[in-house]
């Protein structure tokens, strides 16, 4: 064997060798590199809490609770004012970051300490999660609501003042609820800061509707001793069309005409304060004149009629709740 063969054969084993150790020490980085999970991004949105709120995958509670409203304040807290409590009104609740209008029974204050100084938000907060949570109850919100969707909403939100009113883009809002299977959903949603609280809870209800249509011997009667009968009449959503039992009503005020052919009548339209100024003032025009037309088509001379709209500048109830605009939606025959 020459030498050049032996050097050759020196340099292929080292160089075997070289290979086998680095793949040795490759294999061995690795099995130590750190494993990480991966997060799917339906996951990802879940603890971010940007998932769309579905009611179909909250589960039903079955737990047993108390009556209305529920839950009594933690130790140690009090509320600021007497609460806030009406059997059917619309409170906005955040919800998928939009601020969504639901109905039904309703409690709201502003939470604060009973001794001086000893407010704690985290206690205020945490003490709710953990009873809400232990009803069977899943918080489905966690955050704030952006300039442009206060003002989209804040219009319709006519309470905004009130004690334990929430919904302004300074707050974080924690919004829970508690799924019962007959329905009347109960709706939570609190936010805080250093010094107080808010709490608002609504147990979904459907309105039950108090007012009853005056018949035309009625709507004579109130003409004859108070010069004036208030109706409530009903039309399409922001709309001046009458609806089939709003047509009912314009029946029973031909009735109480044609039964007195001497009287006439002014035909007064008023709205409750949803909305602008300037579009409740046309509606409620608009909705007077459409019960005039209707009146005329009826067969009463309509120089014995006259329609003016007032918008919502006169309330003859509170607006800040569901039943007061719902009697503020009238119209008023006034005799001449």
């Amino acid at each position: 064997m020459n030498i050049r063969s032996l050097l050759f054969g020196i340099s292929a084993l080292i160089f075997a060798y070289a290979c086998n150790n680095e793949g040795k020490q490759q294999a061995a980085t690795a099995d130590s590199t750190p494993k990480t999970d991966v997060v799917t991004p339906t996951e990802e949105k879940q603890e971010k809490g940007t998932t769309a709120f579905n009611i179909n995958d909250v589960p039903v509670s079955e737990k047993e609770l108390g009556p209305f409203p529920f839950f009594t304040l933690p130790e140690g807290l009090t509320t600021m004012n007497k609460p806030v409590e009406r059997k059917f009104d619309r409170l906005f609740f955040a919800i998928d970051g939009k601020m969504t209008p639901l109905e039904g029974r309703i409690w709201k204050s502003n939470v604060v300490e009973i001794k001086q100084n000893d407010w704690s938000l985290p206690f205020f907060e945490k003490s709710y999660d953990e009873a809400i949570k232990a009803a069977g109850g899943v918080k489905i919100f966690d955050g704030s609501i952006t300039q442009e969707e206060y003002d989209r909403y804040s219009q319709g939100a006519s309470y905004l003042g009130e004690d334990g009113s929430i919904g302004y883009t300074e707050e974080n809002i924690k919004t829970y609820i508690i799924r019962r299977a007959n329905g009347g959903d109960i709706y939570i949603q609190l936010t805080g800061n250093s010094a107080q609280g808010k709490l608002n809870i609504l147990q979904q209800e459907g309105f039950k509707q108090t007012i009853t249509m005056l018949k035309a011997d009625e709507i004579s009667k109130e003409l004859n001793q108070k010069g004036k009968a208030i109706l409530y009449i009903n039309f399409d959503t922001d709309k001046s069309t009458l609806k089939p039992d709003g047509k009912d009503a314009v029946a029973e005020i031909t009735k109480a005409l044609k039964a007195n052919p001497g009287l006439k009548v002014a035909v007064n339209g008023y709205t409750d304060n949803t909305g602008n100024d300037a579009h409740n003032l046309q509606l409620s025009k608009d909705r007077a004149k459409a019960v005039l037309d209707a009146l005329v088509s009826s067969g009463i001379d309509k120089s014995r009629l006259s329609s003016e709209g007032f918008g919502s500048l006169q309330p003859i109830a509170d607006n800040s709740s569901e039943e007061g605009k719902a009697k503020n939606r009238r119209v008023e025959l006034v005799k001449k």
